[in-house]
């Protein structure tokens, strides 16, 4: 039923003109998420009804940041928007060395879905080299410029093989759980956190080190989602939402 729902969403991918070629057709990605609040800013992926994945930088604040389901327009409120107040934030351990960057974000509430607000598929296999996949974030498309974007902006990018990354990155990079995708002459450019990347309709990665806006030729580093299935499984299942919740915070 998601594969029919993302086939359809993005086969209407372009049924509008837009002034931006690299804003999203509106609501054509219904699992990105826009954390913000608490001082957190960043993007997210909606994989259940309670449940957002995003980096380890992205590190919401239980009850004071807000997870906005159904946007595109950051500044304007179209009707289809749903914002509901982050619970818990659960960080994947030990972070970094360099291994990990990872977190799983509970709602306070459950999303309610519809043809705004869809999850995501995990993944069911690892992505491919030379796939093209789908980049979603709310940062910038132009180098040197790192004003939030007031829409959602979509790039499409290819698989990078981890030997290229190997020869491109310090040698200190721990590939085994990295992917990276973009290189010169693809619109590798996208600022922000987290950012999401899609692979034949599943999450594939998030962003992890952006450098296709320092250097086009460079590919972009995502966490590698395909290795986290099961620990992302086991936190869903231990980690059951309480009988009650607090109210959704509203504008």
């Amino acid at each position: 039923m998601y594969l029919l729902l993302l086939a359809v969403t993005f086969g209407l991918a372009g049924a509008y003109p837009l002034e931006d070629p690299k804003e999203c057709q509106p609501h054509s990605r219904p699992w990105h998420v826009r954390l913000h609040g608490g001082g957190v800013e960043c993007s997210g992926a909606l994989i259940d009804k309670w449940w957002i994945v995003t980096s380890f930088t992205c590190a919401p604040t239980s009850y004071e940041t807000i997870a906005s389901l159904g946007e595109h327009h950051r500044s304007v409120e179209e009707g289809t928007e749903q914002h509901i107040l982050v619970a818990d934030a659960i960080r994947h351990s030990p972070y970094r060395s360099p291994l990990h960057s990872l977190t799983l974000v509970r709602l306070s509430e459950p999303a309610e879905f519809n043809q705004h607000v869809q999850p995501i598929p995990l993944p069911t296999r690892c992505p491919q080299t030379g796939e093209i996949c789908s980049v979603s974030g709310w940062g910038s498309t132009v180098p040197n410029q790192y004003d939030p974007s007031g829409s959602l902006k979509c790039l499409t990018v290819p698989v990078v093989d981890d030997l290229t990354c190997l020869n491109t990155f310090p040698p200190y990079l721990y590939w085994g759980v990295m992917v990276c995708a973009g290189q010169a002459k693809t619109d590798n450019c996208l600022t922000g956190s987290s950012n999401v990347m899609v692979c034949g309709g599943e999450l594939q990665g998030l962003t992890w080190f952006n450098h296709g806006c320092e250097d086009p030729a460079h590919p972009t580093v995502y966490t590698k989602m395909c290795d986290y299935s099961r620990w992302i499984n086991k936190v869903m299942a231990e980690y059951t939402p309480p009988a009650t919740t607090p109210p959704s915070w509203t504008t």
